[in-house]
């Protein structure tokens, strides 16, 4: 089994960070193969709405979201990581979500596969924000379920903490870290 983490802070190190290293370490530990990528260390343009796509699906611009579209691929389960910037996801994120049109194109317009095939692959997404409101997660979870349910990956569920700013401040709280390790274990489950 194949985990793709996909990391969306702009900050290493940081509290989405954190989860996301034990949910993969939980998935490793079962004895999946684990990938991270970092979105903040790849060259990803914005999409164009050049609509290229359109007639074989596949992104013309030839910058890192070529690799990005090959590991979702591979992937059995992937898990997106993002704080809440402005009460939606990071713009890294939400430039990949963006640039993942082409996969829209191939479900939709094609009507092929988004991924390429038809295996089972299950999404997972955790997130901090620093503020206790109600809502604070909403508009990210609408964008997440929606890429998920685009490219025909169940979602699995979330973990979500607000109140967390800070950096390390998830640290402080006592079954955050191992909550996010056993999600780690269970996805790799059938």
């Amino acid at each position: 089994m194949n985990v793709l983490g996909i990391a969306g802070s702009p900050r290493r190190g940081g509290n989405t960070d954190l989860l996301l290293a034990e949910v993969m370490r939980g998935a490793a530990i079962s004895g999946a193969v684990t990938k991270n990528i970092i979105l903040n260390d790849l060259n990803i343009s914005y999409c164009q709405h050049c609509d290229a796509c359109f007639d074989l699906g596949k992104c013309k611009i030839g910058d890192d979201m070529q690799m990005v579209y090959r590991e979702l691929e591979n992937a059995d389960r992937i898990i997106l990581a993002s704080p809440i910037q402005f009460m939606g996801l990071t713009a890294q994120l939400k430039t990949m979500i963006d640039r993942s049109q082409s996969l829209w194109v191939k479900k939709y317009m094609l009507k092929i596969a988004p991924l390429g095939n038809n295996k089972i692959r299950k999404g997972f997404f955790i997130s901090v924000g620093g503020r206790k409101i109600s809502g604070l997660f909403d508009s990210a979870l609408v964008t997440v379920k929606t890429f998920f349910r685009v490219l025909d990956i169940a979602y699995a569920g979330d973990l979500l903490f607000p109140g967390i700013d800070e950096k390390g401040a998830i640290t402080k709280y006592q079954d955050a870290l191992p909550q996010a390790f056993i999600i780690g274990k269970k996805l790799t489950e059938n």
